[in-house]
């Protein structure tokens, strides 16, 4: 069963734009994917301008089949998976799908009121902090990180101290 998500940024314009994600968007899959290899808004809006997304990889990649064509285990079925595995699929680019656009709001306000609602709606902001609101929730947009950190420390203590430490680490470097 697939966790959908969506996928927007707000541009420095104000206008925001989105795409529709398919598969595993809960916090830690895409929210990790996101928070690990999408940090750039220029590459964010590569991920936005290829349009609407089957499965979020860490890489944007390049135009692949969408589907890997070899027998389960075989030796093909392992090369499709080392050459394409980290790479994003898109239902546009990858499968030739039409109306799989992005939709795009004039600002925040017009993209909250009329976005596409999903289990998990991610947005990077021009602060430069990703949000991500969860089912709908009323209470809106969390920052990602501390979402995706306090569902880390429900799951796996131990994991979650390694993960926060590695982030206090890596915002203290930059």
């Amino acid at each position: 069963m697939a966790t959908r998500s969506t996928i927007a940024l707000e541009f420095a314009d104000g206008t925001v734009g989105q795409v529709y994600c398919h598969w595993d968007g809960y916090l830690s899959n895409n929210g990790k994917i996101l928070l690990n290899s999408y940090t750039d808004p220029f590459k964010v809006r590569e991920l936005i301008d290829n349009g609407d997304i089957s499965s979020l990889g860490n890489e944007i990649g390049v135009k692949h089949p969408f589907d890997n064509p070899a027998l389960y285990g075989s030796p093909e079925y392992v090369a499709y998976k080392e050459k394409y595995g980290d790479m994003t699929k898109f239902y546009g680019r990858d499968r030739g799908e039409t109306g799989v656009e992005a939709r795009y709001f004039k600002d925040f306000a017009d993209y909250v009121k009329n976005h596409q609602y999903e289990e998990y709606e991610y947005i990077l902001r021009t602060d430069g902090v990703w949000y991500v609101n969860q089912a709908g929730e009323s209470d809106g947009y969390e920052p990602l990180m501390e979402a995706f950190l306090e569902e880390l420390r429900q799951q796996d203590e131990e994991a979650y101290q390694e993960y926060a430490s590695e982030k206090k680490y890596m915002t203290m470097v930059l």
